[in-house]
């Protein structure tokens, strides 16, 4: 009799793995929430990349890195634009003199093709202001070195 009780009792001994379904799906949706709040992470990095670079500051850049990690503003191109200038870290924009935007102009339509340089006074004018023997001088030297001849 007790060879009957050992085996019928041997079985008990170890317990049968439970399978809960509901326990199952669990452990299924959080595996799921957890990828999908990676993901999330890695889109708002994204974004994140993509203002700083519409707002003209290079994220690769090593000079940018520390502002980049440290920018706790709003996270708009020009809010960003505003604190970079702000710390001297890029020029202002729109803020270029008149004269230097006339002078740009010009040598990009010549540079185009479109027009040639201006030229300089008329050399007749330049001789008639002259002062004095030493500058007319000076204006013959001029136009024989740019291969003009005066006489």
């Amino acid at each position: 009799m007790s060879d009957f009780a050992d085996e019928f009792y041997e079985d008990d001994d170890q317990p049968e793995p439970r399978k809960d379904p509901v326990r199952t799906r669990l452990k299924q949706l959080e595996k799921q929430n957890a990828e999908l709040l990676k993901q999330i992470e890695q889109a708002n990095e994204a974004q994140k990349k993509l203002t700083f670079m519409e707002a003209g500051i290079n994220v690769s850049d090593p000079k940018f890195k520390y502002f980049v990690k440290g920018y706790d503003g709003e996270y708009s191109a020009d809010a960003i634009r505003q604190a970079a200038e702000e710390a001297q870290l890029i020029a202002p924009q729109g803020q270029v003199p008149q004269e230097d935007r006339a002078a740009w102009s010009q040598s990009n339509r010549i540079a185009a093709g479109a027009e040639s340089a201006p030229e300089g006074p008329s050399w007749a004018k330049r001789i008639n202001d002259a002062g004095s023997e030493a500058e007319l001088m000076a204006i013959f030297a001029e136009a024989q070195a740019q291969g003009i001849e005066l006489g």
